[in-house]
């Protein structure tokens, strides 16, 4: 499928991994159009594009809107979603995730949409068995989040069985990057050395799997040009398993704040030394994902951690409202990258 002059229509398309799906479209000659009603999207993630693509502010659970929105579009990328959800209060995630991304199937499927690649997540696994996870890894997720998104795989397959779109399904590992939200882990330890703190770890034993953003668009451009898919579900990650301690370490001493510094805080607890933040109630111990099946497909992910980190934490450098920083508060990294890749 050529993306030139391609009609796409992104929801969620002015959050992080959105906007930059949204740009890569752009620069790839797509008609892009982003649907995001802007609960956590931002104009300003558009900026670059904004004067080259259609913006409707809209709901994914507003079927009426949607539909007009997807009226005359070739493919979707559908990204919308409410990150989180918790097994108190866990009502709004799944109306969202589940009922809108029915929504976006059903709505695509009256306006002849041809393929649709829709985000997945490496929490759907739950609990690894082995690592790396590979796809055909038993799913026993343990928070509803995770239960959204492997019930919007079982509805993109019925789907596609109906109507005949093709599906892709992407299981994304840890993403970051620049314009990511703040509250992850990567992004907590990096708001602390940015203001010349040291990462404070709870635990530091468990391993993820991170994958810079640009990486993951590469591939979602690859599934883009692919023909012949009826429905197909790929991990999205590097394959790497990195231990939480060791990213803090990287980020200490990148940015030069001394030896990182472990706090005893028990599970379902707040921490005392990081305001706002606190350890999970239950956590994964690790999430590394097999990449061979998104390998075969001729990507692999060329961007390695510690350069990863380096273009993210500039990126904050230049937008330190992101994350609610003072320009004052900033301390300059000590050690300098750009480029580069595994």
């Amino acid at each position: 499928m050529s993306i030139e002059r391609l009609r796409v229509v992104i929801t969620g398309g002015a959050g992080f991994i959105g906007s930059w799906i949204a740009e890569s479209m752009v620069a790839a000659g797509a008609r892009v159009t982003v649907y995001d009603d802007f609960s956590r999207g931002f104009h300003e993630n558009l900026k670059r594009i904004k004067g080259d693509i259609t913006i409707v502010e809209g709901d994914v659970l507003d079927a009426e809107r949607l539909g007009r929105a997807l009226d005359g579009a070739d493919v979707v990328s559908h990204q919308a979603a409410v990150i989180g959800g918790t097994v108190e209060d866990p009502i709004h995630c799944l109306q969202v995730n589940i009922e809108g991304s029915v929504n976006v199937f059903r709505c695509s499927a009256r306006a002849g949409v041809q393929k649709i690649i829709f985000a997945s997540s490496e929490t759907i696994y739950g609990q690894a068995r082995y690592v790396p996870e590979d796809e055909a890894h038993p799913s026993e997720p343990l928070l509803p989040y995770a239960v959204t998104k492997l019930a919007t795989e079982h509805y993109a397959r019925i789907y596609q069985r109906h109507y005949g779109m093709q599906m892709i399904g992407l299981r994304y590992s840890n993403v970051y990057g620049s314009r990511e939200w703040y509250g992850r882990v990567s992004t907590v330890f990096l708001k602390r050395a940015l203001e010349g703190k040291t990462p404070v770890i709870w635990g530091g034993d468990q391993i993820r799997d991170f994958l810079y953003v640009s990486d993951l668009v590469d591939f979602h451009t690859r599934c883009l040009e692919m023909e012949g898919v009826n429905f197909q579900i790929f991990n999205v990650s590097t394959g790497v398993g990195t231990p939480i301690g060791e990213l803090a370490r990287i980020i200490a001493e990148m940015h030069g704040t001394g030896e990182p510094l472990r706090e005893d805080v028990a599970a379902g607890r707040p921490s005392r030394l990081v305001q706002g933040m606190g350890r999970a109630l239950l956590e994964c111990k690790a999430m590394v994902l097999d990449n061979t099946r998104a390998r075969g497909t001729g990507w692999w992910p060329r961007v390695d951690l510690a350069d990863g980190l380096a273009r993210q934490s500039m990126w904050l450098r230049e937008n330190p409202q992101a994350w609610g920083l003072s320009p004052e508060s900033l301390r300059r990294p000590s050690i300098e990258r750009s480029g580069g890749g595994t």
